[in-house]
Formats: C-alpha cells, sequence, structure tokens
C-alpha cells in the first residue's frame, strides 16, 4: 500500500493495522475517522514503529495508545 498519500483510506488502513497488531481489545475507542490529515506524518511514524515490532510490553502499548490520543482531531 502506498502511505505517501494522506488519504482517509491510508488514515483507515494504518489504524486497523495498528490496532490489529497491538491486539487492541478497547479498538472501537479508536477510528480512523477521528484523525485528520494534518498529523498524517505522525500517524504513518507511529504505524511504521508498530508494523516493524514483534511484541510489545504493556507500557509500550500504554505510550502507543497515548501517542494516537494526542493525534486525534
Amino acid at each position: 500500500m502506498d502511505l505517501s498519500q494522506s488519504t482517509a483510506e491510508n488514515i483507515e488502513f494504518m489504524i486497523e493495522a495498528i490496532k490489529t497488531k497491538l491486539r487492541m481489545a478497547s479498538g472501537a475507542a479508536i477510528k480512523s475517522e477521528y484523525f485528520d490529515a494534518e498529523k498524517y506524518e505522525d500517524l504513518v511514524d507511529i504505524y511504521e514503529h508498530v508494523n516493524g515490532k514483534e511484541r510489545f510490553s504493556v507500557s509500550e502499548i500504554d505510550a502507543i495508545v497515548q501517542e494516537l490520543g494526542r493525534l486525534r482531531k
């Protein structure tokens, strides 16, 4: 997938991939429509970080979720 363009489809793809990778039980609280193009690069950075790791500690998951919360509209 070409993530170089800030589109609603790319945002949705990344959010869903992050939620799946982190096995988020509260994934319903993080929806792609909560994010906008202004912070697209930050979202790409989080996506690449999450996608590049196999395992996460509880504190890492917490930090990622907090960062996603900061990026919300």
